[in-house]
Order: C-alpha cells, then sequence, then structure tokens
C-alpha cells in the first residue's frame, strides 16, 4: 500500500464526509508531500515520532515560520488519525508533539482614509472592466468576503429580495450578508455592462447566468490572482503602498473598521463567516482601544 494511495485515501474522506473544499483539499496534499520530502520520503506507515521532532526542529532552524509549520503538523495528526481508523496503523505519532510556538501578529489594515482613496480612484474608471473592478472592491468592502467567496459569486446570489448575498464560504457553510446600498447599486450598475465584458464562447445561458464576475479562466469567472493583481494597480493609482493592498487585507479593513464604529465582536465573527470565535479575536487590538477611549471619556472619575 503506497504512500499515494493513503494520501488519495485520505483526500477523499476529507472531500465526501467532512465537506472539504477544492482549496483545502490542495493544502492538505501539499502538505502531507512536504513531510514526505523532510522525512527523505520515508514510508508513513513507518514513520515515528522521532523523525517528526527531528524534522520540526530542522524547519525551525531554516526559520520557517511557526504558523506554517503549525498547519503542516495539523494536516499530519489528522492524516495519521485517518490511517489509525482505517486500520492502516495502530499508533499516531504525531499526537504528542507540541504546536510550535507562534505569536498573533496584528494583521495589516488600511485607514478608512486609504480605503476611501482606493473608491475614489476606481470610481474615475468608467469602462466596463473599471465598473466590474469597482463593483467587486464595493462587494469586498461591505461583506468582508473571502477572495474565493468573491470571484466565485453567482448572478443568483445576489437576487434575493432581502438584499443579502448568499454567501457559500469554508466546508460549505452558508451565510447570509446584507448588502450596503452603494454596493447594491454597482451590482445593478455592473449587470447594465457585465455582457460587454462576457469572453468569446460566453454566449450559452449556462455561462451567461452562472457566474456575476465571468471570464475565461477554466473555472469560469475571474481568478484570485487576477483580482489581486488588479487592486495592486488600483493602488498605485491611488498613491497607496500597494504590497498593503490586497483582498485579504480589505476583509481585515471591513472587520476592524466595524468594531472600531462600534460593533460587537460576535456580529463580526458572523459577518466573515468564520466557525470559532477564537480566529475573530486578532482584532481585538480595536476592542481594547475603543474600551479605554469609553472609560477615559466617560467614566465619572476619569478627569
Amino acid at each position: 500500500m503506497t504512500d499515494d494511495y493513503l494520501i488519495e485515501s485520505f483526500l477523499e474522506m476529507m472531500s465526501a464526509e467532512r465537506g472539504a473544499s477544492e482549496n483545502t483539499l490542495s493544502a492538505y496534499q501539499r502538505d502531507l508531500r512536504n513531510w514526505k520530502f523532510a522525512t527523505r520520503n520515508k514510508v508513513f506507515l513507518t514513520l515515528g515520532t522521532g523523525h517528526l521532532e527531528a524534522v520540526l526542529a530542522t524547519w525551525q532552524r531554516e526559520g520557517i515560520a511557526a504558523s506554517t509549520a503549525a498547519r503542516k503538523l495539523s494536516t499530519l495528526k489528522q492524516f495519521f488519525l485517518f490511517l489509525q481508523t482505517e486500520g492502516h496503523r495502530k499508533d499516531n505519532p504525531a499526537n504528542n508533539l507540541d504546536r510550535p510556538r507562534q505569536g498573533r501578529p496584528l494583521p495589516k489594515v488600511l485607514s478608512e482614509f486609504e480605503v476611501n482613496q482606493l473608491f475614489l480612484t476606481a470610481e474615475k474608471d468608467i469602462s466596463p472592466k473599471g465598473v466590474r473592478l469597482l463593483c467587486m472592491l464595493e462587494i469586498l468592502y461591505a461583506g468582508g468576503l473571502r477572495v474565493s467567496e468573491l470571484v466565485t459569486l453567482t448572478v443568483r446570489s445576489t437576487n434575493r429580495r432581502d438584499n443579502c448575498l448568499l454567501i457559500k464560504g469554508k466546508g460549505g457553510r452558508e451565510r447570509l450578508l446584507p448588502l450596503t446600498k452603494p454596493a447594491k447599486d454597482m451590482i445593478e450598475k455592473w449587470a447594465l455592462v457585465r455582457e460587454l465584458t462576457l469572453p468569446k464562447g460566453f454566449g450559452s445561458i449556462e455561462y451567461h447566468d452562472k457566474f456575476l464576475f465571468p471570464s475565461s479562466s477554466k473555472n469560469g469567472h475571474i481568478t484570485r490572482e487576477r483580482f489581486a493583481q488588479l487592486l495592486k494597480r488600483l493602488a498605485i493609482k491611488a498613491g497607496l503602498n500597494p504590497k498593503m493592498v490586497s483582498p485579504h487585507i480589505l476583509r481585515h479593513a471591513f472587520a476592524t473598521h466595524l468594531l472600531s464604529n462600534g460593533a460587537d465582536l460576535r456580529s463580526v465573527q458572523t459577518l466573515l463567516g468564520h466557525s470559532d470565535i477564537s480566529t475573530t479575536q486578532i482584532y481585538t487590538h480595536v476592542l481594547d482601544k475603543r474600551m479605554r477611549k469609553l472609560v477615559e471619556s466617560k467614566h465619572p472619575l476619569a478627569n
């Protein structure tokens, strides 16, 4: 029984039983191949805890981020648990390994002024593709979507009477996001020029009505990479540092700006689609500042 066979079986299980997305499955496969390479192609069925400790120590010396090593270790633990469950191994050699220590760096965030500069710059391009970029920007900042959620939006998901977006997120979990009026208006404006940007071969109803932002990519929609590239170009035009502008940084900006303007952490967790509030807690530095300001300005003994 080869390692390749075991990995494929594991991926099939994660897809069928856990509903793992294609991106998640690709990440699992990549992690397991990295372990295979790092252990000098030793067989997974014979790997011991010592082999794994040696790999983690090597990664630490090489300066691999603790968060990356922790993710790879998590993948391996799940893989060995699968091998145990299927009766291929009696033990899980990764089970007692400590998670590599990592700090939780504060996310990079654009200020409200910088986000406004992006919008003002995007509004200057009135071409169909310019309208598309502004529409994507409006939706992204209005709802804090993951970039994969944004580019795969369907036409149907925006045609709700309650002015909400139906998002299919990680693990197939669905959530509703209320649309701001500017975002709703831009979707309507985009609908008027969308056909002008449709590539050849998109005349059929199957493609014409599926994705909100169609393209000639193999998946039929604008790719994450292309959208990120367009944002970088927009940042340069707006006089901003392109390294500080990406779809994920705009997602961080959405969450941070909501919290700084009075939203509660639970609401932001729901809007972001985080299954665990501990993921959302990276934004608590905003709450800390707000609480301190509240005490300093409102407490009767503050002055």
